[in-house]
Parts: structure tokens; C-alpha cells; sequence
């Protein structure tokens, strides 16, 4: 059993295959592409062959589509960090692993829904941010026991914290450049990564 299928089975995500699952694809898709404050409501409708009021049966607003859309992306994407990085032998394995499959998360199928949680971040009232803040603290909080145990390894190249926020900007920046058609595979790409943050 998959990721995904193991979440919904638990109830802790949609169904993607489920009619609010495909609303919440397709709202993250014109939320990237678009950005939130201009999607509106009858652009969902437009994207699902269906009336914009039928969304309200799913959700009470635009913005619980698009926190519902944030905080599915972070309860998915925390539960894959922290199997990529089970099997790791070492610290900078586990670093490895993390980037890895954060870059994959970024370019694959969630990459929408990853672009909207970085850049919609702001758009979130304060209540609901302040609700997501605990979820994404928790998926920080996998790359802080890794990243704090390869300091006091003297391994990192500098604080973990400083460390982190470059690496947020920089793997959610492959969008605008990474081709996977290219001569650079993930698997390299996620080498690169390591060694500039890692100690030589």
C-alpha cells in the first residue's frame, strides 16, 4: 500500500479519486498557475464541469479549498520525508534522502500543490495560518533532527537552521529550471545539493 492510499485509509487525506480529491487537484493546479486571488470560484466550477455553487457542498469557502489543498500537501509530504529517511544508516544518508525526496515531491505530480504552500503562504488569513503552523512544524521537524544531528557530527557547513530556510528557497526554485529530460538526473541533482551544505 501506497503513501497516499495509507493516509486515506486512516482518514487523514482525501480520496484523490474521490470528487473533493479532484477538486482539490484541480484548485491547486489554477491556484499555481493563476495564483489564489485571481482563481475564482467559477473557475473551479470551469475546471470540474460543474456549477461554482456545487463547490460549497465540499467546502464553505475559497480560502477552505485552499487550506485544505496546504494542509493535505504538508500531512502527504511529512509522512514521505520520514520514510525516505527510515532506512538511512547515517546522518548524511538521511540528509541525502530528504532532499532527494523533496526535490521529487517538488517535480512530480504534487508539485502544485507544493508551489501553492510556498507562495500562497501570506495569502492565509492568521487563524488558519497560525492552524497549518503546527502541521508544517512538524514536517520541519524532520529536517531539524537531521540537520541538528549533522552539526553536532561537525559535519554541516553551517547552523541548521540557516541551512534550512536556503534550502527551502533553492530545491522549490528547480521548478524554474530542472527538466528531468535533461543530462541531470534527481538522484545527481540531490548530490549537488548535499555537498554544498555538507562539509568537505
Amino acid at each position: 500500500m501506497g503513501i497516499i492510499e495509507k493516509l486515506v485509509d486512516e482518514g487523514q487525506v482525501t480520496d484523490p479519486s474521490s470528487a473533493r480529491g479532484r477538486l482539490l487537484s484541480a484548485a491547486a493546479h489554477l491556484f499555481r498557475l493563476r495564483g489564489y486571488d485571481r482563481t475564482t470560484v467559477r473557475d473551479l466550477g470551469a475546471a470540474l464541469g460543474i456549477q461554482s455553487g456545487s463547490l460549497f457542498h465540499h467546502y464553505k469557502s475559497k480560502e477552505e479549498i485552499l487550506k485544505a489543498v496546504m494542509r493535505e500537501t504538508i500531512i502527504i509530504n511529512t509522512a514521505r520525508l520520514q520514510m525516505a529517511k527510515a532506512p538511512a544508516q547515517t546522518k548524511t544518508d538521511e540528509l541525502y534522502a530528504l532532499i532527494l525526496e523533496e526535490l521529487a515531491s517538488i517535480q512530480g505530480e504534487g508539485s502544485d500543490a507544493l508551489t501553492v504552500l510556498v507562495h500562497e503562504w501570506r495569502t492565509l488569513s492568521e487563524d488558519v495560518r497560525s492552524e497549518l503552523m503546527v502541521l508544517r512544524n512538524a514536517y520541519e521537524d524532520v529536517w531539524m533532527e537531521t540537520l541538528v544531528g549533522l552539526k553536532e557530527e561537525n559535519l554541516l557547513a553551517d547552523d541548521p537552521f540557516i541551512i534550512r530556510r536556503l534550502l527551502i528557497g533553492s530545491l522549490a526554485w528547480t521548478t524554474n529550471w530542472f527538466r528531468a529530460e535533461g543530462n541531470l538526473t534527481l538522484e545527481a541533482l540531490a548530490q549537488k545539493v548535499l555537498k554544498l551544505v555538507i562539509k568537505s
